[in-house]
């Protein structure tokens, strides 16, 4: 079916108005939240987190949020930060706005206090998406989490990163840090406990919970990860040359002084929000949306990532926290809608459709390691209708299934025994055949979209076609969820469902999440010693931007400062001299 396509603490207490609305005092001011028209909860909609800068400054950290005297009334306003325009129900009824920092939360309807947290990262590539795209109400129905949901700045609003003082990089993941901040200050007054808070995401929010488990300036502001469908060692998560990737877009839009940092600065400075959402990125064949998170020069000055996510796994330089994560077992499908036009060009060159993450010795050796990988899945066979099973497994294992499994091994290796991994292999009578073929496979995200209410453009009418068994296997899979959230463990002690032991170094075990949950070994054991061995050998690691040159006339700005200084003092002292 279409919709399953996925502390200084304020000695506050909720006021209840009356029946339909909900009072509570934040460290900003009084909010006023409603009742959920079909849930028992109450929702606090569009309070500002954060306040994005805007104008030549629109590429820096956000600044701290607006206060007010007067009671904010939290009802939905429809914002949804700057991005493409793309032809998606309800995407197109938001209000795009530069100044979009803003959370939601969902309250149960109890008086008990110090609810576990859970703070939903939506997914989009980096480059579209809102936070309430997707709902997790029904997480709250034994009424002991809150939910919060946020938006955070977007392609290259959110993600230029030149490495200067106007345009550092990674703003949008600052705002996410923020975000979690504001939950660490404000979550109580809600009747959330601060020290009780799970991260979870899907497709890029789960690479950007990734990231924010490895960021510094995040550790402490969660205790749990749950990341499903993607990962931050993908070649869509991290930028490998954020200054390239600058001048592509630049080039695009006939800007011709791209080695000039400070003109490629201020071209994106004064370009309009409406030229920089001008492209959603979505048909590049590297497997990259170009702006994403990057590898900041290290400044000393708030930033989020000075080294690369392969790196810190690697030296197990972070904090180890309870993981949940995994993936459908066909997410490949995204690439479908590109199939016809592709499968001509895969034929021709191969190489042009290896990931942004690999680097080669010479333009040689790049064609002979294409070939292998190609012959790995297709054998001597062209790309063509008869095998798109094939060509959804390649876009699968590139883009989320290896990337996912290779940063599961290297965190087992870093000494985190707290990882349980899964495959969600459930499809049924409604779910849409793989184009050209009669098999049907869970596509990317349809574990999370099983978990959440379905996506915001979702009517009750399709919300009727579901079956029974895919409510059971939404049952499930909400108890699942429900019990890492809790517990960090999805199956703990005294549960009914099947045992479900961490996963080690070899990812195995995993759980395979179908009708019948069964544990199994080594998951995607083929293809993930293949692919070992290509990144051992060819890997190309994310590096930050050069540190650029001084602006031009620095000098002389300098020398004239220096010369004034000097003036003034002759000036102080023989003023001085005269009256002593």
């Amino acid at each position: 079916m279409a919709w399953r396509t996925c502390v200084v603490l304020w000695c506050v207490t909720a006021v209840l108005a009356d029946g339909e609305w909900r009072e509570v005092r934040t460290a900003q001011g009084t909010v006023r939240g409603r009742k959920h028209p079909t849930e028992d909860i109450y929702t606090f909609f569009s309070i500002p987190y954060a306040t994005a800068p805007v104008g030549v400054h629109k590429f820096k950290a956000p600044l701290p949020p607006p206060v007010w005297s007067e009671t904010f009334d939290a009802v939905d306003k429809q914002i949804k930060c700057p991005q493409p325009t793309i032809a998606i129900a309800n995407f197109s009824a938001l209000t795009a706005q530069e100044d979009c920092l803003i959370v939601n939360v969902y309250v149960p309807n109890t008086t008990n206090k110090n609810l576990t947290v859970v703070v939903y990262i939506h997914g989009g590539g980096f480059v579209m998406g809102y936070g309430e795209m997707f709902k997790a109400t029904q997480l709250m129905k034994t009424k002991d989490i809150i939910i919060v949901t946020f938006n955070y700045r977007l392609g290259i609003h959110g993600f230029l990163c030149l490495g200067t003082e106007d345009a550092p990089g990674n703003a949008g993941m600052k705002d996410q840090v923020a975000a979690l901040r504001w939950v660490q200050k404000n979550i109580a007054s809600f009747g959330g406990n601060p020290d009780d808070v799970t991260i979870a995401g899907y497709s890029a929010g789960s690479a950007a919970a990734d990231l924010l488990m490895l960021s510094k300036s995040a550790e402490g502001l969660f205790h749990r990860v749950i990341s499903g469908s993607d990962s931050g060692l993908a070649a869509h998560s991290v930028q490998r040359d954020p200054i390239e990737v600058a001048k592509i877009f630049a080039r695009k839009k006939n800007f011709i002084k791209v080695d000039d940092i400070y003109a490629l600065e201020e071209f994106y400075k004064t370009a309009s929000i409406e030229l920089l959402t001008s492209d959603l990125f979505i048909n590049r064949t590297d497997s990259t949306f170009l702006f994403s998170p990057c590898v900041e020069r290290d400044t000393g000055d708030g930033a989020f990532l000075t080294e690369s996510p392969l790196s810190i796994f690697k030296k197990g330089d972070y904090k180890k926290l309870p993981v949940m994560n995994g993936f459908a077992n066909m997410p490949g499908q995204v690439r479908i809608p590109f199939f016809n036009s592709w499968k001509h060009k895969m034929n021709k060159k191969f190489s042009d459709f290896l990931p942004a993450n690999l680097k080669f010795e010479s333009e040689k050796e790049r064609e002979e390691v294409a070939k292998k990988i190609k012959e790995f899945y297709f054998g001597d066979k062209p790309v063509d209708e008869n095998n798109t099973l094939l060509y959804v497994d390649y876009f699968s294992d590139i883009m989320f299934t290896y990337p996912t499994l290779w940063a599961t091994k290297l965190q087992v290796e870093a000494g985190n025994k707290q990882i349980y991994l899964y495959e969600y292999s459930f499809v049924d009578a409604n779910d849409t055949a793989v184009l050209n073929t009669n098999v049907r496979g869970a596509t990317h995200c349809a574990d999370s979209i099983a978990v959440l209410d379905g996506a915001a453009n979702v009517t009750e009418a399709d919300k009727s076609l579901a079956t029974p068994e895919f409510r059971k296997m939404q049952k499930t899979l909400r108890e699942i969820w429900h019990n890492f959230i809790k517990t960090g463990k999805p199956v703990p002690e005294g549960s009914l469902l099947p045992a479900w032991p961490p996963t080690g170094a070899d990812r195995s075990p995993h759980m395979v999440l179908d009708k019948k949950l069964e544990l199994h070994g080594m998951l995607l054991e083929k293809c993930t010693r293949f692919w070992d061995d290509i990144y051992e050998r060819y890997h190309r690691d994310a590096v930050p931007p050069p540190t650029p040159p001084r602006r031009p006339n620095a000098g002389v700005q300098n020398l004239w400062s220096a010369t004034l200084f000097v003036v003034v003092f002759i000036d102080i002292v023989f003023n001085f001299s005269i009256f002593n």
